[in-house]
C-alpha cells in the first residue's frame, strides 16, 4: 500500500497520477476531518470511470498506514505569494518531526518520499528523526527542477522535452544549480546547441518556475510535483533501476557530508540503489558548493531538537 500524508493539492495530484498508473492501493491521511475521505471518494469515482482496479481510501488516523511499503509526505504549510521556501523552515520542521514519529511507529519498513519545503532541510529533519538508512529517505525535488529545465530548453530548441536529459544539482530553491553543459540532447550538451544568452534565460526560468506559478495562480505548483512523485514511486514499486535527480543525504559524495542535496541517483525496490557522481569542472564545482552552502545555512538554522 502507498500512503500519502497530506490530502492537499500536491497529495491528491500525486494520488491521481498513481491511480492512473495503477501502482497500488492508496491511503490518503490528513488531520482535517472528512478531507481525505472526500478526496478519496472523488478519486475512487475517477478510478471507476477509467477502469482502474485499485482501492483509494481516506483517514484521519495514522495507524491506518500500518504495513505501507511507501509513504509519501506532502503535509506542511504551503508557500504563498511573496514567500520563499526558506521562510517555511520553522513552520514545517515541527510538522515533519511529528510525522516521522508516526512513520516509525506504524510503517517502520517503508521507503519515505518527502515534498515539504524547504525541501532539502526538511528531508534532513526526516532522515535524522526517522533513523532509517539513507536509502529509504528521499527528497522529491530534482525530478521537478530537471523537468522544468527540460521544458524551457525544449521551447528554445523546438523539440520534445523527452529528448533532453536535464541536470540540476544542489538546493531545491532559489540557489539551485542547473548544469547546462551536462544537460544533453542525444549526447550534445545544451551549451553547444544554444547561445550563452539562451542558456541564461533557461537557467533563470528554471529557478523562478515555482515562484512564477505561485504568482500567476495564487498558490504553488501541484501537477508537476504530483507527476514527479508518481514516476518515482513507480520506479520503486516496479524495481525499475531508473535514474532520477532527487535529494539525498550525502556521505562524502561530491565532497559533501551530513547534508541533503539534489543529485543523480538510481531508484529501485530498496529505494536509493546508488548515487551517481558527475564529472564536474572547476566552475561547476564552485556553483554546486555555493548551492550547498545555501542548504547548509538552512540546516544550521534548525533548532537543535530537529537535527
Amino acid at each position: 500500500m502507498i500512503t500519502i500524508i497530506g490530502a492537499g493539492k500536491v497529495g491528491t495530484s500525486a494520488a491521481a497520477f498513481m491511480m492512473v498508473k495503477e501502482l497500488d492501493d492508496i491511503l490518503l491521511i490528513d488531520i482535517i476531518p472528512n478531507k481525505p475521505q472526500g478526496e478519496a471518494l472523488d478519486l475512487s469515482h475517477a478510478a471507476s470511470i477509467l477502469g482502474k482496479s485499485i482501492t483509494i481510501t481516506g483517514s484521519n488516523d495514522y495507524k491506518d498506514m500500518a504495513g505501507s511499503d511507501i509513504v509519501v509526505v506532502t503535509a506542511g504549510f504551503p508557500r504563498k505569494p511573496g514567500m520563499t521556501r526558506e521562510q517555511l523552515l520553522g513552520k514545517n520542521a515541527g510538522i515533519i518531526a511529528d510525522i516521522a514519529e508516526k512513520i516509525k511507529e506504524y510503517a517502520p519498513n517503508s521507503i519515505v518520499l518527502l515534498t515539504t519545503n524547504p525541501l532539502d532541510a526538511m528531508t534532513y529533519v526526516m532522515y535524522k528523526k526517522l533513523g532509517f538508512p539513507r536509502e529509504r529517505v528521499i527528497g522529491f525535488s530534482g525530478v521537478l527542477d530537471a523537468g522544468r529545465l527540460a521544458y524551457y530548453a525544449s521551447r528554445k530548441l523546438k523539440i520534445s522535452p523527452a529528448s533532453i536529459v536535464p541536470i540540476v544539482l544542489g538546493m531545491h530553491g532559489q540557489a539551485m544549480f542547473p548544469v547546462p553543459r551536462l544537460s544533453t540532447v542525444m549526447g550534445a550538451p545544451l551549451t553547444s546547441l544554444l547561445s550563452p544568452e539562451e542558456i541564461e534565460e533557461i537557467r533563470k526560468e528554471t529557478v523562478a518556475a515555482g515562484k512564477t506559478i505561485t504568482e500567476l495562480r495564487g498558490y504553488s505548483s501541484n501537477y508537476g510535483p504530483g507527476a514527479g512523485l508518481a514516476v518515482m514511486v513507480e520506479a520503486i514499486k516496479k524495481n525499475q533501476h531508473k535514474a532520477f535527480i532527487a535529494s539525498a543525504y550525502l556521505k562524502g559524495e561530491y565532497g559533501f557530508s551530513d547534508i541533503v542535496l539534489e543529485v543523480p541517483l538510481v531508484l529501485g525496490a530498496s529505494g536509493i540503489e546508488r548515487i551517481i557522481e558527475l564529472p564536474l569542472n572547476e566552475e561547476e564545482k564552485k556553483g554546486l558548493a555555493e548551492s550547498a552552502e545555501a542548504v547548509k545555512k538552512l540546516i544550521d538554522a534548525l533548532p537543535p531538537e530537529y537535527k
